[in-house]
């Protein structure tokens, strides 16, 4: 359990590492979310092997419904340098 875990947070350090390196605005956004949707099966790991449903359903949520917010503000960051 353990190695899978640490094995999870090394694979999310990929894109941390990704978005301090380059400059470009959309580069980093995709880190994001790949930060995002790992960090949401990293919690869907951990309810699981918990036993724990509530934590799953939060993980689904984040899953779910955290990159579409993000994408939301990709587009308002291109429509602004658009003007």
């Amino acid at each position: 359990m353990n190695l899978l875990l640490i094995t999870m947070i090394l694979a999310l350090l990929i894109p941390v590492y990704a978005a301090w390196k380059n400059e470009h605005i959309w580069q980093k956004m995709l880190a994001f979310a790949s930060i995002s949707s790992k960090t949401a099966v990293m919690i869907l790991v951990v309810s699981v092997l918990r036993d724990d449903w509530m934590i799953g359903i939060v993980g689904v949520i984040v899953l779910s419904v955290g990159n579409a917010g993000l994408m939301l503000l990709a587009n308002v960051i291109r429509r602004m340098s658009d003007i």
